[in-house]
């Protein structure tokens, strides 16, 4: 079965074997090392061993000892070859060098030591600390600090492995940060507004779904974009309408939930339309309802086009809710090169029998790429749309000095039948082109492809 383990913050607890809950500490959250064991609960190892990622669990008395030493060597951080000097900038700014350090090598360490590929993609990741260390001790602020980081963490080119702000980071707990509130796609190389969510500062300002967005404060918009603007900030937009004519608006962001939406509805032919836009605890239990609910539904069109990912528990789970058997969720492989094959979960399932047909774009990654990859190797469904993402590593979140987190891909993907999905994304069975047109006039052409392919499946 899959365990409760997060594309982003992943536990896996060790198969038969208790999980120990230590003094004030909840019995899945990881440690960096043993040596973070605070020493009031040192008195609570009696007749216990810590696992190399922290946990702590039942064991024989009697092998405590070699296990505890086995664990705390091979727990031990290790620091960057090339040191910056501390002494060698102004007093004044000696503190703030010191406390950019600790992050940076607090990075630098757990990347070195738990990155899933060994050898860093071809990265010589000493000399990353030599060419990054001064520019990560000489940072002047928090995002000088930060963008230090993700450009040592770049050349990994790796979909999972970030730096967060400490104000990043609050911002993935909460689910809740400062918005514009409209969503973009790429399409026929423009970024076009796809979405406008409801009651945000975009729709109180007359931002429209088609329209194609030029520049942001005057900056042209290139391939990629990267838009974290505070609460309040005002930003002048500049678009063109659904007649060309160009407009200006300067929508102040606020404050907006970024918690996954779903979305039931039925569909002509009596097929049923289901979005869901995370794998995680709601989201699989809402699906699970719904699928309970239209049992007799002919077939189910799952929309994952919105979906980044999630948990690989609920993945599990979810890939459990259309089969009436265990299957073959594919393989994680680690540093070291053992390979994990994961099964669906089938307690509680739907067991739904209907066709299913899954869509997908560039926007749905990791355990929606899974899933997609997974229902796709067994049969079970038809896969509509275009290529994924391509981002399927699987990733724990670490907390940093000072608030931040790293996001760390610590293990690769292998989907049922062998393929590598990470870099090349799921191919789609049924590749539909999306045009501003449709956009424009309101057509799904997905969606009206997947209601085809329902209805002539035998």
């Amino acid at each position: 079965m899959f365990v409760a383990r997060r594309h982003g913050d992943k536990r896996r607890p060790y198969k038969g074997i208790k999980t120990f809950v230590m003094e004030g500490r909840s019995k899945s959250a990881p440690l960096q090392s043993a040596s973070q064991i605070p020493h009031r609960d040192l008195r609570l190892l009696r007749g216990a061993s810590v696992c190399l990622d922290g946990r702590v669990l039942f064991l024989n008395p009697r092998r405590l000892l070699p296990c505890l030493l086995f664990a705390l060597l091979a727990g031990c951080a290790t620091v960057p070859p090339t040191r910056v000097a501390v002494d060698a900038f102004p007093a004044a700014e000696q503190s703030r060098v010191q406390h950019n350090l600790r992050i940076f090598n607090a990075v630098w360490d757990l990347v070195n030591r738990k990155h899933y590929d060994p050898k860093f993609q071809g990265v010589d990741w000493n000399a990353a600390a030599a060419a990054f260390g001064p520019r990560a001790a000489a940072a002047a602020d928090e995002a000088a600090l930060y963008t230090a980081l993700n450009a040592m963490l770049a050349p990994l080119n790796d979909s999972h492995t970030h730096a967060l702000t400490p104000t990043q980071a609050v911002e993935r707990r909460t689910q809740v940060r400062a918005r514009t509130g409209f969503n973009m796609l790429r399409i026929e190389g423009r970024w076009v507004v796809h979405e406008v969510l409801p009651g945000s500062p975009a729709e109180v300002a007359g931002v429209k779904t088609g329209w194609i967005v030029v520049a942001r404060n005057d900056e042209p918009l290139g391939e990629r974009l990267d838009f974290r603007p505070k609460e309040g900030e005002e930003a002048s937009w500049d678009f063109l309408d659904d007649k060309d004519q160009r407009v200006r608006l300067s929508p102040a962001a606020k404050k907006l939930s970024i918690a996954a939406r779903q979305i039931a509805r039925e569909l002509e032919g009596g097929f049923v339309y289901l979005r869901f836009d995370e794998f995680d605890g709601p989201d699989r239990r809402w699906l699970s309802r719904e699928l309970k609910k239209q049992a007799a539904a002919p077939g189910v069109v799952i929309d994952l086009r919105r979906n980044p990912g999630g948990e690989t528990f609920s993945l599990g789970i979810t890939v459990g809710e259309f089969f009436d058997r265990a299957v073959d969720c594919g393989t994680f492989v680690s540093r070291s090169g053992s390979r994990s094959v994961k099964n669906s979960w089938q307690i509680g399932s739907a067991n739904y029998r209907g066709r299913v047909a899954i869509l997908v774009d560039g926007a749905t990654g990791s355990a929606a790429e899974i899933f997609s990859a997974v229902l796709q190797d067994h049969g079970r469904a038809t896969v509509i749309g275009r290529r994924t993402a391509g981002a399927v590593l699987a990733s724990w979140f670490h907390r940093l000095p000072g608030g931040g987190e790293l996001q760390l891909s610590r293990e690769d993907y292998l989907a049922p039948k062998g393929r590598r999905i990470e870099a090349k994304g799921v191919e789609p069975d049924i590749v539909v082109t999306r045009t501003l047109a449709d956009v424009r006039a309101g057509r799904d052409p997905d969606l009206e492809k997947a209601i085809a392919v329902l209805r002539s499946a035998p």
